[in-house]
């Protein structure tokens, strides 16, 4: 598979948010991990805000890619909470909101990690990914979604962060899709029988 991530590297500036888009199953979380896993390895931090699975299996998965035991590696899980799982506590791994429709507490939980990680621990490149916007779609209309990014977004070009956020093209019409698209620097396309594709600019 052709290996966009050196290509990556060179070609994103701080400050940089990226749409992750293609059907259902064409590598799109694997290709953010990894994206994520190199930065780690290279001093950075990773934070994954998750909408799918829970954050133990998201680092589980993360754990395949790099030994992150003493690396700064975080998880905001939007799931175990509303699987009912209520007495799930915040530690320094992860932090839970009580759904993917509560955006005001995925905001906020993101925010702590990267003042933990920005401001106290000093490290200034800081990898944020979101798997996945179609799952906050399914539960909130797009003005929301759209208003919600815009504030997400502009929060990891504050920081000079790399935002990586996934979306399953399949699962939308073309005016989602293009209503979102407007508030990324660039697009990676993921497809079933061609190698990712990357557009930088808007």
């Amino acid at each position: 598979m052709y290996d966009l991530r050196p290509h990556l590297e060179t070609a994103v500036e701080p400050g940089t948010n990226l749409l992750l888009s293609g059907p259902a199953l064409t590598g799109k979380r694997s290709l953010a991990l990894d994206i994520l896993a190199d930065g780690t390895e290279s001093g950075e931090s990773a934070i994954i805000v998750t909408t799918k699975d829970n954050g133990d299996r998201v680092l589980e998965e993360f754990g395949t890619r790099i030994d992150y035991a003493d690396k700064p590696v975080a998880v905001v899980d939007c799931v175990t909470r509303q699987q009912g799982v209520g007495d799930a506590r915040d530690d320094d791994r992860i932090k839970y909101t009580s759904s993917p429709v509560d955006m005001t507490g995925i905001g906020i939980k993101l925010s702590e990690f990267l003042e933990e990680f920005y401001t106290d621990r000093g490290i200034e490149r800081n990898r944020i990914m979101v798997h996945s916007l179609s799952t906050l779609l399914m539960y909130a209309e797009l003005q929301t979604v759209f208003r919600f990014l815009h504030v997400f977004t502009g929060r990891v070009q504050s920081v000079g962060g790399f935002g990586l956020f996934c979306i399953d093209s399949s699962a939308h019409d073309d005016q989602t899709m293009n209503t979102l698209k407007q508030l990324f620097d660039g697009i990676i396309t993921t497809s079933e029988d061609a190698e990712p594709t990357i557009r930088l600019g808007k």
